[in-house]
């Protein structure tokens, strides 16, 4: 049986052969909602993160403790390609990728647990979730900036929560520096996912925050949608305008989150 993030991934990869296709070359040349990248640079970066995925040996790669200016490696290496070589790129490493992550779904490699530099140190079968996620971003809120039939793409739930299940792992590990300014937890509630609430809380001293499912009646809640979450919880917007918080102790909690 497939996976769960395996059918997220598989859904978003057929949205973005759908929409790419679609693009006209004047669209293909717009400015992104991620800076200094052009909807084409945002596509090959998609095409790279399958392509070092599938086989990283054949593919330049940054080696810094940071994967975002590991991303802009393989990005600027074909800021020179044509849009049909950047079609081409994805469309041959995007199913070699999804081969790839779904082998990672099964025991005994699910479970083994690898450093993913600053994302943190997670079970390789999130992998799957990671790309789920990575997708839905880019899609609906970077190259959506630039293109509206991208960001009016479906808010499938079955994307939405693999997407949150990586978001979720990733804060603590993420958002160390920022989150140990804070001492208040809050209830997270994604008012599109049924019975989705999750609670972030301090860990013990000197231990990360923790998320858990459930509620903590002791804690401010905040009120979100998931898909507007993927948003302002990566800093492409700000929480104040897409999330309702019942008490402002909270605050610094929330802009302390920042998912790359």
């Amino acid at each position: 049986m497939t996976s769960p993030a395996i059918q997220a991934l598989r859904a978003e990869h057929s949205h973005a052969l759908e929409l790419f296709d679609s693009l006209t070359e004047a669209e293909w040349a717009l400015p992104s909602g991620c800076a200094g990248w052009r909807v084409q640079d945002v596509a090959q970066h998609m095409a790279s993160t399958f392509h070092s995925i599938a086989d990283p040996s054949s593919i330049e790669t940054g080696n810094t403790p940071d994967v975002e200016q590991n991303a802009e490696v393989p990005v600027q290496a074909r800021r020179d390609w044509s849009v049909d070589e950047v079609k081409a790129e994805y469309r041959e490493w995007s199913e070699k990728g999804i081969v790839a992550l779904a082998g990672l779904q099964e025991p005994p490699m699910a479970d083994m647990v690898i450093p993913i530099a600053n994302l943190g140190s997670h079970p390789m079968r999130l992998l799957g979730n990671a790309i789920a996620f990575d997708h839905y971003c880019h899609l609906r809120h970077d190259i959506g900036a630039a293109v509206r039939r991208a960001a009016d793409l479906p808010h499938d739930p079955l994307v939405l929560e693999a997407t949150i299940e990586w978001m979720l792992a990733g804060i603590p590990q993420m958002c160390t520096a920022a989150l140990a300014a804070c001492d208040t937890g809050v209830n997270l509630v994604f008012t599109d996912l049924r019975h989705s609430v999750h609670t972030l809380r301090p860990g013990a001293p000197g231990e990360l925050w923790t998320v858990a499912p459930g509620t903590d009646d002791s804690l401010p809640i905040c009120v979100t949608s998931a898909h507007e979450f993927v948003s302002w919880a990566t800093k492409r917007a700000d929480w104040r305008t897409h999330a309702q918080l019942t008490d402002q102790a909270a605050a610094a909690t929330l802009d302390a989150i920042n998912v790359i």
